[in-house]
């Protein structure tokens, strides 16, 4: 039987760590930065833990 395919959106956008958290960019930090603070931009740099139903769909996503 052949190999599963990671999804090529998905592995751009999240990765998983060791233990199994999947992480992701903060939302808010891409457009539109102008009228946001320079402290609500600091606070929105890094990553976020995704939701937990969520992250079962996107491990399926990336096959993990």
């Amino acid at each position: 039987m052949p190999k599963q395919k990671t999804h090529s959106g998905a592995k751009k956008r999240f990765r998983v760590t060791k233990n199994g958290k999947v992480m992701t960019k903060q939302k808010n930090r891409a457009h539109i930065l102008e009228k946001k603070s320079a402290s609500r931009k600091r606070r929105l740099k890094g990553q976020t833990e995704v939701a937990k139903p969520d992250a079962k769909r996107v491990k399926r996503l990336l096959n993990k």
